[in-house]
C-alpha cells in the first residue's frame, strides 16, 4: 500500500504506480482503472505538491506547524490514500438482512432502496443510495460497492438507519439490516 513519512512541518504520501494524480492548488484529481475522483481541500494553510512519485503536504507559513494543523495534514494524507485505493481497487460493505417477526422484502429502484414489510408496516421504508454507489441484493445479503469510501460507508449507514427499531424492546425485536463487513474486514 502507500506509506506516509513526516519531515518537520510536512508529510509525504507515496503514490501507487497504477494511479495518475493531478495537483492544482488545493485540488487533487485521481484517475485509476475503476474511475476518477476529485477533491478540493478547504484548508488554506496547506500546500500540495507532486514530486518524484510522492505528494508532499506542507504548511504554508510555519516552519513547525501547530499540533492541530499537523492533525489536519494527516487527515488529508488519509483522504489521498483512500482516493488512490478507491480508484484502483474500490470499496465494499456487506450487510445482512435479519428478521424474526415479519419477512422483509428489499429491492433497489431509481437510486433508492425500498424496504417493504419492516415489522409489518404498511408503507415501505426508503434508504438513499449516494452518487457512485451500487447496491446488490441477493436474498438476505446486501452488498454496497463504489470507489468513494465516504459515499459507500454513508450508503451502508443509511440502510442500517432506515431499519432502526424505535419504541420497541431491541432485545426482542432484533429485526433490521446490519453491517457485517467493512472493506473486507468483519465487524465485531
Amino acid at each position: 500500500m502507500t506509506e506516509e513519512k513526516r519531515h518537520g512541518g510536512s508529510l509525504e504520501v507515496k503514490l501507487l504506480e497504477s494511479v495518475e494524480i493531478d495537483v492544482a492548488g488545493r485540488t487533487i484529481k485521481v484517475k485509476g482503472e475503476k474511475g476518477e475522483l476529485s477533491r478540493k481541500f478547504s484548508e488554506d494553510f496547506i500546500r500540495l505538491e507532486k514530486e518524484d512519485g510522492k505528494i508532499k503536504i506542507t504548511a504554508r507559513s510555519k516552519r513547525f506547524p501547530f499540533r492541530k494543523q499537523m492533525a489536519i495534514m494527516g487527515s488529508i494524507a488519509g483522504h489521498i490514500k483512500n482516493m488512490m485505493h478507491g480508484v484502483s481497487e474500490g470499496f465494499s460493505y456487506k450487510l445482512k438482512v435479519v428478521y424474526s417477526h415479519f419477512p422483509m422484502k428489499i429491492e433497489v429502484k431509481d437510486g433508492v432502496v425500498l424496504i417493504d414489510n419492516f415489522l409489518g408496516e404498511k408503507y415501505p421504508r426508503k434508504s438513499l443510495i449516494l452518487e457512485g454507489c451500487q447496491v446488490k441484493v441477493k436474498g438476505q445479503d446486501v452488498e454496497v460497492t463504489g470507489i468513494n469510501k465516504e459515499n459507500v460507508g454513508q450508503t451502508a449507514a443509511n440502510l442500517e438507519l432506515a431499519t432502526k427499531v424505535k419504541n420497541l424492546d431491541v432485545r426482542i425485536f432484533q429485526d433490521g439490516i446490519y453491517i457485517t463487513e467493512k472493506a473486507g474486514k468483519p465487524v465485531i
